[in-house]
Formats: structure tokens, C-alpha cells, sequence
């Protein structure tokens, strides 16, 4: 019988620890085709001018339907913040084989995207919660508990 973690009662270090050490295990597995798609990836998601971004139909369309006006952390509307982004919850960076997990993605604003940079979901939060108290829980609620669930499988 397989261990199971509540992932919603960890505190925010646990999280960080636990997101690190499965990684750590997952990049040691990565095949050639996991970097090849990695790297097709790069045309799906590239921003595409002002307002828009993705290139391909595929991805503006995935950008369409994930995103509404505002931009979900600072609840600006995007063509004030110098448009949208497909932005990696966790950073590919980081986690290479997680560049095409839907989970993984979503749609900020390029000026929250610059300021979360290669953070990792957990040291962001931190950032957050010192630099941005008002805007915290907006980052909170979206934290990635159903990726991290995915990634213990």
C-alpha cells in the first residue's frame, strides 16, 4: 500500500523541500526525446507581440481559453502590464520534463512574469508574501498541489 501525503496541510518550506527533492530524482531520468520536446516547445509558447502570445494557433488558442482580462496576481488588466504570457508554474528551467504539463502553465502578465523570473513556485510565494503582501493570496490560490501530486506518480 502506497504512502499518501495531504499536500494541502504542508507548510510552505515542506512544499519547497518536497517539489526539490522529487525533481532532483525526475531530472536524472530525462530521455533525448524529453529535451527534443522540450525544445519544440519553445515555438508553442514564445510571446507574440504586446497583447498576445503563443505563436502557433494551438497556443493562442490554449491562451483564449485560460485567461480573461486581468492578469491573476496583480489583477491588472493585461494591455496595461505589457500584454500576457504563458508563464511555468514551476520553472523549465528546473523542471525540463514539466515544459508541455498543462498543469505547469498559465497566463500572467509579462511584467509579473518578469518579476517571478526562474523562481521556484514556493521561493515566489515567499517573494510574495515579503515584497507583496496584498497580492499573496492571489499566488496562493493557485499553487500547484494537483502538479505536485503528479509528480509523486
Amino acid at each position: 500500500m502506497r504512502d499518501t501525503v495531504n499536500l494541502e496541510d504542508k507548510e510552505l518550506e515542506e512544499l519547497f523541500k518536497l517539489a526539490d527533492k522529487i525533481g532532483k530524482k525526475r531530472y536524472h531520468k530525462l530521455t533525448r526525446q524529453d529535451f527534443e520536446d522540450y525544445r519544440k516547445f519553445d515555438k508553442w509558447r514564445y510571446i507574440n507581440g504586446d497583447s498576445e502570445c503563443g505563436t502557433t494557433q494551438e497556443s493562442k488558442d490554449w491562451v483564449k481559453e485560460n485567461s480573461d482580462w486581468l492578469c491573476p496576481i496583480c489583477e491588472e488588466k493585461y494591455s496595461l502590464r505589457d500584454g500576457k504570457t504563458i508563464d511555468h508554474k514551476l520553472p523549465r528551467s528546473q523542471y525540463p520534463w514539466l515544459a508541455m504539463e498543462f498543469k505547469n502553465l498559465w497566463v500572467i502578465c509579462q511584467r509579473c512574469n518578469k518579476e517571478k523570473g526562474e523562481m521556484h513556485w514556493y521561493e515566489y510565494e515567499h517573494y510574495m508574501l515579503i515584497h507583496h503582501p496584498k497580492l499573496y493570496l492571489n499566488v496562493r490560490n493557485v499553487r500547484p498541489i494537483q502538479l505536485l501530486k503528479s509528480l509523486k506518480n
